[in-house]
């Protein structure tokens, strides 16, 4: 049998002292990044195995981040990405991300539960957010750190808990005006179906950019249910009814739209089938909403303080609301 890596060894092999690796497992935001860099290459080159339940025992915490998996969107996967810089970006301050499915926000409830029951994660984020959605509430009356990546829709003032989202309508007003700068003045917009708080906010940025330059959007758009067919089929009627251009609400709208005419058209999400046939689109900043989202969460567990203005939150801790702006990737369709 191998024999068991020690945090001696590994403080050896990183040339620090035991009471560096200490931190860097049980309280990274007090090392260095260098060091703490340093420290779990370490780790994982020699293979070191943290004591879970000792861990537990002396922090109360299990350094897990539990995430749901997305199903894929439009056809495409752009959720892949976040996820990504999610893994990363937690285990650079010394966390773990546990992935989980749920078909709606009860069953996805139910799964809070069980695994609160069984690995007691530190802090929850959660994606996909729309109107009315439940899940917030939920953890907050439990008392649970969370973050939410996509705001919450439909909340005055931004909502009373975490989040990092994507300014859907900075991409789409920058779509437009990039179209706009060409020439084109009929300019189309193909969306998703209403009630859809990420689709309104893309819808917008379109809108009012038009509006301010005196033109009137709405007889040039048009609904889809996300697909590429929708999107060929209401690329055709906005065409046939003058559009010149179109800006749509994502790349599996836009790929079909592309097959409608000979008109630029301008996506959202900038998936690699976007780079490959040569389609403008708007990039998020995945990565770096993944490395916020950290960022919040270990802020809200190393505070002590629950999610603030929650209901049962007790805190007086004002929640960050982080919006970043994607940016546009131009290629050949536009």
């Amino acid at each position: 049998m191998a024999e068991k890596v020690t945090i001696a060894d590994v403080a050896r092999h990183a040339s620090v002292s035991r009471q560096t690796v200490s931190n860097v497992l049980n309280t990274p935001e007090m090392v260095r990044e260098e060091t703490r860099d340093r420290v779990l290459r370490a780790v994982e080159e020699l293979g070191y195995r943290v004591n879970q339940a000792a861990r537990r025992m002396r922090t109360g915490r299990s350094r897990l981040l539990a995430v749901r998996i997305e199903s894929t969107q439009d056809g495409m996967n752009v959720f892949d990405r976040f996820l990504h810089g999610l893994t990363e970006s937690a285990a650079r301050a010394g966390y773990r991300v546990i992935l989980y499915t749920a078909d709606d926000d009860r069953s996805e409830i139910g799964t809070f539960d069980d695994l609160l029951g069984a690995y007691e994660p530190d802090a929850f984020v959660l994606t996909s957010t729309h109107f009315g959605d439940v899940r917030t509430s939920w953890l907050a009356e439990h008392g649970l750190a969370f973050v939410t990546f996509g705001r919450p829709w439909g909340t005055p003032d931004g909502g009373a808990h975490p989040w990092v989202d994507v300014d859907g309508a900075a991409g789409t007003a920058a779509a437009t005006r990039h179209l706009l700068d060409a020439g084109h003045r009929r300019i189309g917009f193909i969306g998703w179906p209403e009630g859809s708080g990420v689709g309104e906010d893309r819808r917008g940025g379109w809108a009012r950019t038009l509006v301010a330059r005196g033109d009137r959007p709405e007889p040039l758009e048009r609904r889809t249910d996300g697909s590429a067919s929708g999107g060929e089929a209401a690329a055709r009627e906005l065409i046939a009814a003058g559009a010149t251009a179109l800006v749509c609400v994502s790349d599996s709208v836009a790929l079909g739209a592309l097959q409608a005419g000979d008109v630029p058209v301008i996506g959202f999400d900038d998936t690699p089938v976007a780079g490959a046939v040569g389609l403008t689109s708007l990039s998020q900043p995945l990565a770096e909403a993944a490395a916020r989202c950290v960022g919040v969460l270990t802020a809200l567990l190393d505070s002590g303080l629950p999610n603030s203005g929650l209901p049962g939150s007790g805190a007086s801790r004002t929640p960050e609301h982080v919006l970043l702006e994607p940016s546009l990737v131009i290629r050949r369709s536009a």
